[in-house]
């Protein structure tokens, strides 16, 4: 280490320059920014489910609407001239919207009696009997119309971009009608508001955190600026690489720049009061950065890998999101590394340090309650017994979360639109399916597919199904022929190809057992070519979730243990490490299940993540044990002078800084700062207390004590 230190030293300008020319080449590909709010897409990319979606959707062009709920007060209905004339008005503002392409409602666009214009100005002040009619005769008015003719849905088209034309319709009021919007643009409308806020808002709350508890441990402003730097400029080159390829930010990924800040930060952190300790023994810069790469430069390497390879782990799932954050946040803390282990020592090299004037706040107390704790094993059995005891009555309560607004909170408007228009209509997100079509039979494939609605029907939660064969019997035979042959679409856009019948499967209260019949009733249908929809997509995400889970957990494992007995060469070292970081999984994954929060997207991945950041503290503690032993016993009381603030600071820091997530307007942000509350602190524990455990009595006796006492010391 002291010829890395000396070239280190020597050529710290070169080193800074380049440090420079990367972090300017990166800020200029931030300019590229783009954020995906289309939190479905990124769904459908890699699973055979999705695929089969989107591919449905292309062949009939379509694509999500929005919904807009229209709702009278109440007592009044829409069988009055007046109050249809109020829909007809809204419909005809909505078309105005810019963006939008279609509007599908009730009120159709002839009058069906008189043959007619149907607008608001033909129906204002007629006979209510007209509304009736109009009513009646709609082909669509079972699905557009509630029960008791108080609510109507409206099904608005964009006609270009989606997010662009769901915040001008959002913008849309109408006299004497309570509008609801709901629908997946409306979705990513109000995500890409949340991406702002966690992107421009909470990196600048986490950094300012950290450097709080940093300052505590260290007692140096600058330094504990400066240890949060090679995280820093971690998350910016990871995203100058980012955007540079062209990546955008999803609602997964956008917590990239913040993982690598408070994880990338642990080796600057480690580095810097290393560092303080040697300026206060030497004022030669190449000695100080030897000394202090030789005892923390091997666990920075280590824990940069096993940090990396935690989020690695993630490439190894079916998901697409959970691939591209492992995939971008491991590279984020690499560079964090590299910047940790040159960049920084080059730049600390170049500063005069003054001494300490006062003792950090957290040095001291942490030392001394370490000490206390380690003396004995009773704290660290205590500990172990309680966390098996817990994860055996909680890990087994553990389930998928397949609410497809899992990342919205309980409160939020979006939600409750969905809710409202589920409540009402059957659904915010209906299903879609195709039915076989034969063009020399059509009269046969009509009935047929009347045929087999009707059994879909009488299955649990479907409420409605709706098709062209429903109309066959309402339009005049020339329209019918149109709309079959595609030269004509209905109010819900285009329904028929050349060989299939797009139709629509409105739920009503279903659970996953009902939606796993309507799948099994398709699949053995010959008249039913395909079903599927986001409730389907949202089903299977379920599932490849918890097979993220499984998969990311042991490629983490594997790939750390392998790592660990590669340093060590010693199998007794590797499964010491790997028993606290198994506590603390054993933990998460109780956490997770007793809380409510289930796996998700995020909350699947966290054990790997966390086994990942985790290690970390073992492999520096290990270090510094190995570090402390030449000088004969009580070296674990000596390596928690060393390591043990840096190791606490970096365990709570962690947790503090992910505190900033509780701002963000997304429930998962908030879900994934609990549950590293958690792990940080149960993580920093059992490496400090768990590992002493599994070593000799006199690793934790003062010296003196055991020169005094060499029965007992040869009998430990």
């Amino acid at each position: 280490m002291e010829r890395i230190a000396r070239v280190i030293v020597h050529r710290s300008r070169v080193v800074l320059g380049a440090t420079a020319v990367v972090t300017l080449l990166a800020v200029s590909m931030l300019f590229r920014l783009s954020l995906n709010a289309d939190v479905s897409s990124f769904l459908l990319e890699g699973n055979a489910t999705g695929e089969q979606f989107a591919a449905l959707q292309d062949r009939y062009e379509t694509q999500d609407p929005i919904n807009v709920v229209a709702s009278l007060p109440d007592g009044q209905t829409l069988r009055t001239s007046d109050n249809l004339a109020r829909v007809a008005e809204l419909r005809a503002t909505l078309r105005d919207v810019d963006g939008v392409g279609e509007v599908a409602s009730v009120v159709p666009e002839t009058n069906p009696v008189t043959g007619g214009e149907l607008d608001a100005a033909s129906l204002r002040g007629q006979p209510d009997a007209v509304a009736v009619q109009v009513l009646e005769r709609s082909p669509v008015s079972e699905l557009l119309v509630s029960a008791d003719a108080q609510h109507t849905l409206l099904i608005v088209t964009a006609d270009g971009d989606l997010t662009g034309t769901a915040r001008r319709v959002t913008d849309v009021t109408a006299p004497n009608l309570e509008l609801t919007f709901s629908g997946n643009p409306v979705v990513f409308a109000s995500v890409i508001d949340a991406l702002s806020v966690v992107l421009l808002v909470i990196p600048p709350i986490v950094i300012a955190l950290l450097v709080a508890v940093f300052f505590a441990t260290i007692g140096d402003r600058r330094l504990s600026v400066l240890a949060i730097v090679p995280a820093i400029l971690g998350s910016v080159w990871t995203f100058g690489l980012v955007f540079g390829l062209g990546f955008e930010i999803d609602v997964v990924t956008v917590i990239v720049p913040i993982f690598v800040i408070v994880m990338g930060s642990a080796d600057g952190l480690h580095f810097v009061t290393h560092y303080q300790q040697e300026s206060e023994r030497t004022d030669d810069a190449v000695e100080r950065v030897g000394s202090t790469l030789s005892q923390v430069g091997v666990p920075m390497i280590l824990t940069t890998v096993s940090t990396a390879a935690g989020f690695l782990s993630l490439v190894a799932t079916d998901v697409e999101p959970i691939r591209q954050l492992g995939l971008f946040t491991s590279a984020g803390i690499v560079f964090a590394g590299i910047v940790s282990f040159f960049s920084l020592p080059a730049l600390l090299s170049r500063l005069h340090l003054r001494a300490r004037t006062r003792p950090p706040i957290l040095g001291r107390p942490v030392i001394a309650g370490l000490k206390a704790l380690v003396r004995t094993r009773i704290p660290a059995t205590v500990l172990t017994i309680g966390i098996v005891a817990f994860a055996v009555v909680a890990v087994p309560r553990l389930e998928v979360n397949a609410d497809q607004l899992f990342f919205f909170e309980d409160n939020d408007p979006v939600r409750q639109a969905f809710e409202r228009t589920e409540e009402l209509f059957g659904g915010a997100t209906p299903l879609i399916g195709e039915f076989v079509f034969d063009p020399t039979s059509p009269e046969a494939s009509l009935r047929a597919a009347r045929a087999t609605s009707a059994e879909l029907e009488q299955l649990d939660g479907v409420r409605e199904v709706f098709s062209v064969a429903e109309l066959a019997d309402q339009l005049p035979p020339a329209q019918l022929d149109a709309v079959l042959s595609g030269e004509q679409e209905v109010a819900l856009g285009k329904m028929a190809s050349e060989d299939g019948l797009r139709f629509l499967l409105l739920p009503g209260d279903f659970t996953t057992a009902d939606l796993n019949s309507w799948l099994a009733f398709a699949e053995q249908r010959d008249e039913i070519r395909v079903l599927t929809g986001l409730p389907v997509v949202w089903d299977e995400i379920a599932r490849l979730v918890l097979d993220a889970q499984v998969t990311s957990l042991i490629v983490a494992y594997l790939l750390v243990a392998a790592l660990l007995a590669f340093a060590y060469r010693r199998w007794w070292e590797t499964l010491i490490s790997l028993v606290p970081i198994t506590l603390t999984i054993a933990t998460l994954l109780g956490f997770i299940a007793v809380s409510g929060m289930q796996l998700n997207l995020l909350t699947a991945v966290v054990s790997s993540i966390v086994l990942g950041v985790g290690i970390d503290y073992v492999v520096h503690y290990v270090a510094a044990i190995n570090h402390a032993r030449p000088a004969g016993d009580g070296h674990v009381l000596r390596a928690i002078d060393r390591a043990g603030p840096p190791i606490a600071a970096n365990a709570l820091g962690i947790a503090i800084a992910l505190s900033a997530l509780w701002l963000s307007p997304l429930k998962i942000h908030t879900q994934l700062s609990q549950i590293m509350w958690i792990a940080m602190l149960t993580a920093g524990m059992t490496s400090l207390l768990v590992v002493p455990a599994l070593l000799p009595r006199a690793a934790v006796r003062e010296p003196q004590q055991a020169a005094t006492s060499p029965a007992v010391t040869a009998g430990a």
